[in-house]
């Protein structure tokens, strides 16, 4: 499968501006703009037209830990070290109305798919839900015993997912609040989560060094990787779901290739530990920021054809095993196999999937 790919990732344009580390980085859907916060206690809105200013938004009065924009493009969140949360008209004028979130920084913002709502997470050891329109507080969830560092909302806005500080990531029921599960296999704090576009699995980045990928339905570890020698401090699933790229406070990002289950770039621009990354809505593009108080544009290259010829649920969900009984997750399956072994499984887990859909 590697001969599909066609080119290695390439930095494409590098943006300066901040004057302290980069923390968050987010791109609008059309890629026309690029959100960026810092511990300069700014948020910054870079245009991808060449010669385009950027924007400089101030407001919050102490470092901005997250950024988002919403699924429309039209409002860009924010969360502050301030524990406020501010939601952002990303124009000339920077409009902004700010609400009081918690009652300690706020490490996370991030819209659910239909924009309608905002989950926020904190060192106040809660995560609550807000209405976007109004910032009505809807609820608040409260199990984790340390700083929250990450809350997302699942593709179809059923579940939400958080990762702590008490090493722990929570899966939640967002109707009935409760949580569902805890998973407890990280040794160090966790430090970013997110899930699939599938919505079957996530991911999670932790300070010990390691990412690893749940299914989500069975509650089970399916893959480990420790390819970093410093903490993971983000992540960013393709939206082909094939591949993730992480940062990390070893200074470089990796790319890992979800279907074979391996390693497939490591990228080196940062100097000093890189602090988030995220990939375009399309995936075309990723975006990365740093201690280095730069932020950097990538082309992805690398996704040509891969796309079409793998489908995400391929592999994130489970087939019927061709030894024992019950199923066998492929990413799972993965986990056990040598590279000398990996070709002929990948042919004979393709014709178990096609003699299924026939």
């Amino acid at each position: 499968m590697a001969a599909l790919c066609e080119e290695d990732p390439s930095l494409e344009r590098h943006f300066k501006g901040h004057r302290d580390a980069v923390t968050s980085v987010d791109f609008s859907r059309a890629k026309k703009q690029l959100a960026s916060g810092s511990m300069d206690s700014c948020l910054m809105i870079w245009s991808m037209k060449p010669q385009m200013r950027a924007y400089r938004f101030l407001g919050h009065k102490d470092a901005v830990l997250c950024v988002q924009f919403s699924p429309s493009g039209h409002l860009v969140a924010s969360g502050s070290r301030d524990k406020t949360v501010r939601l952002w008209i990303p124009s000339v004028k920077g409009e902004s109305t700010v609400f009081k979130a918690h009652t300690g920084t706020v490490r996370s913002v991030h819209f659910s798919s239909d924009g309608q709502s905002l989950v926020t997470a904190s060192d106040d050891k809660t995560i609550k839900v807000w209405t976007v329109h109004r910032q009505k507080f809807l609820f608040s969830l409260s199990q984790h015993i340390n700083w929250v560092r990450c809350a997302r909302f699942s593709p179809d806005g059923r579940l939400i997912v958080s990762s702590s500080d008490d090493k722990t990531v929570k899966l939640w029921d967002k109707t009935s609040r409760e949580c569902i599960h805890s998973f407890c296999e990280h040794g160090g704090f966790v430090n970013h989560v997110d899930f699939h576009p599938s919505g079957n699995c996530i991911a999670a980045g932790s300070t010990d060094s390691t990412v690893k990928l749940w299914d989500v339905r069975m509650n089970r570890l399916l893959q480990h990787y420790q390819v970093h020698s410093s903490g993971v401090n983000s992540l960013s699933f393709h939206p082909s779901g094939n591949y993730l790229v992480t940062a990390s406070s070893d200074s470089t990002l990796k790319i890992l290739d979800l279907l074979e289950g391996r390693l497939l770039y490591t990228l080196h621009g940062h100097q000093g530990p890189a602090t988030c990354v995220a990939f375009s809505r399309d995936g075309d593009l990723f975006a990365s920021g740093g201690s280095d108080e730069q932020v950097m544009v990538w082309k992805t290259n690398f996704d040509a054809d891969y796309g079409e010829a793998v489908k995400p649920q391929k592999y994130c969900s489970s087939v019927d095993g061709t030894h024992g009984t019950g199923t066998v997750s492929i990413l799972e399956q993965r986990l056990t196999l040598t590279e000398d072994k990996l070709k002929e499984c990948l042919e004979t887990q393709q014709k178990i999937i096609q003699n299924k859909t026939n």
